[in-house]
């Protein structure tokens, strides 16, 4: 692809010259320039301006899904030169919600750069909606989600066992206690991830099973992340609803404790969302391989 293209495609995928820079790490001038170039190359104008802001006209529209389409079939062929020479080649990109992001799938690309390294790989990270939302604008090649909603576009499958634990503080009011009951859950001082959350879905359909309600819960904060939780219940007379897996360290070194609620295991499947239809090469590489891990 020529570089113009491929800053053409970076503009249009953040909506902003500037962004594209950084991306890129050249300077917002040299974004413009390349822009320009290959407007005056189309004989079109590809972005318009509507007050701070720049959209994609009917042309650029159009450019971009056909240079997007362009950019899987040369990523494709670099994959498939690489394969005959027993060196795979190419460029992945994985969307993956909060928790798996930060706590669970860094050790398991690493694994997998190291049994690939000609392959390129980036990782982008939201809630779990956000990144289905970048699946199905093809924004990313693979996404591995928290969430139990479905959509109908996409292509779910299990690849890992988590468990929503409620933690708190040894040293809180609760600190002391060996277990909880549902009654307790509802009158306990509780924060929570953000609406949108792959983590706070789960914790409402799992709940709902054993007739507890979201709503019925005494909530006082949500939370953007589940780090910014963990900080707050250093200081914090109350509890905490989270994955298992976020606070294995702080577990291990006494700054949290799991309080078992008795007689429910609130339990989810993290899992990998792909677009129906065949997936690149580099996501179908990667898809294998994830499937095999061993986390």
């Amino acid at each position: 692809m020529d570089y113009r293209d491929k800053v053409f495609l970076r503009v249009a995928e953040n909506l902003s010259f500037s962004k594209a820079a950084d991306d890129l790490f050249i300077s917002q001038p040299a974004v413009t320039k390349h822009v320009k170039e290959l407007e005056n190359k189309l004989g079109i104008a590809l972005f318009e301006r509507v007050g701070n802001k720049i959209k994609l006209t009917t042309a650029g529209n159009l450019c971009y899904n056909h240079l997007k389409e362009i950019r899987e079939q040369y990523e494709n062929l670099k994959f498939q030169i690489g394969k005959l020479n027993d060196r795979f080649r190419g460029r992945l990109i994985i969307g993956a919600s909060s928790t798996i992001a930060q706590y669970i799938i860094p050790p398991a690309i690493g694994a997998f750069y190291k049994k690939y390294p000609g392959i390129e790989i980036c990782l982008m990270n939201g809630n779990s909606r956000e990144m289905e939302e970048k699946l199905l604008e093809k924004k990313i090649d693979i996404a591995l989600v928290e969430n139990f909603s479905k959509q109908t576009n996409i292509h779910y499958e299990d690849f890992l066992e988590d468990e929503i634990v409620v933690v708190t503080s040894p040293h809180s009011l609760y600190g002391k206690l060996s277990s909880i009951s549902a009654i307790d859950l509802e009158t306990l001082p509780m924060v929570l991830r953000e609406k949108g959350s792959g983590t706070l879905e789960v914790i409402n359909n799992l709940l709902g099973l054993a007739s507890v309600k979201i709503h019925q819960l005494n909530v006082v904060m949500h939370l953007g992340s589940t780090e910014s939780i963990k900080n707050f219940l250093s200081n914090f007379d109350g509890v905490a609803l989270v994955s298992k897996r976020s606070v294995e360290r702080e577990l291990i070194d006494n700054r949290l404790k799991i309080l078992p609620i008795k007689n429910i295991h609130v339990k989810r499947q993290l899992r990998i969302a792909q677009r129906q239809g065949p997936l690149s090469e580099t996501a179908s590489l990667f898809y294998d391989f994830l499937r095999k891990h061993n986390f």
